[in-house]
C-alpha cells in the first residue's frame, strides 16, 4: 500500500517522536513506495539526505516561488519562540548521528534503526519530518513520512490552511513519486 494513510498509522505506533513532539499536531502520513526488506531504512535515510531538495514540474515551481517570498517577507527567519525540539531530546536521542536532509532548510534531531526525524522552524510554523520503516503486511516491509505541524498564531494557522490545496494536488503527488523513482533507480546500499 503506496499513498496518504489515517493520522493513525503514525499515533498508533511507539514512535519516539512522541516524546518530544507531543504537542504537535500529525498533519500527514504517507505510505512511501519503498519496498524493501527489515534492514533497507539507512538505503531510505540516505536517500532523502542524498537529495537536493528540488521537485520538477509545477510543485518545483512552487517550491522556487515559496523559497523567494519567504525570503522577501522574512517568513524563513526561525521563529524567536525558544528551545528547539533538539533540547528536548532524551540523552540516548541526542548522541545519535543524523543526517541532513538534501537540498531542504530541516535540521536533523535524531536516527534510531527505524526512525528518523528532522525538524524545520521559521514564522510561519514548527515542523517536524518523521521517517519510518514499518512493515508492508505482505511480508517486506516500507517507508512511512509523517509530517507534524505547530503553527505559528494566527497567521501560522491561515498560512497552513492556505497551502493546503497546494500541498495535496502538486507537492505530494511529485514528492511521492521522486521518491519512488529514486528508490527503484538506485542500488541497494550497503550500509
Amino acid at each position: 500500500m503506496t499513498g496518504k494513510l489515517p493520522k493513525s498509522a503514525h499515533t498508533d505506533r511507539p514512535w519516539r517522536v512522541h516524546e518530544i513532539a507531543h504537542d504537535f499536531r500529525v498533519e500527514d502520513v504517507w505510505a512511501l513506495d519503498t519496498p524493501g526488506g527489515p534492514d533497507d531504512f539507512p538505503r531510505l535515510v540516505a536517500q532523502m539526505g542524498a537529495g537536493d531538495g528540488r521537485l520538477s514540474g509545477a510543485a518545483g515551481v512552487l517550491f522556487k516561488i515559496r523559497w523567494t517570498l519567504g525570503r522577501l517577507l522574512g517568513l524563513d527567519r526561525e521563529a524567536e519562540r525558544g528551545p528547539t525540539l533538539r533540547d528536548r531530546l532524551p540523552d540516548d536521542l541526542r548522541d545519535s548521528s543524523s543526517p541532513g536532509v538534501g537540498g531542504l532548510p530541516f535540521k536533523p534531531l535524531y536516527l534510531t534503526g527505524d526512525e528518523y526525524a528532522a525538524e524545520l522552524a521559521n514564522r510561519t510554523m514548527h515542523g517536524v519530518m518523521h521517517l519510518a520503516w514499518v512493515p508492508d503486511g505482505k511480508g517486506g516491509h516500507r517507508g512511512q513520512m509523517a509530517v507534524l505541524v505547530k503553527p505559528n498564531g494566527l497567521f501560522g494557522r491561515a498560512y497552513m490552511a492556505a497551502i493546503l490545496p497546494f500541498r495535496y494536488l502538486l507537492v505530494y503527488p511529485t514528492l511521492m513519486r521522486t521518491i519512488a523513482r529514486k528508490w527503484r533507480g538506485a542500488q541497494p546500499s550497503t550500509v
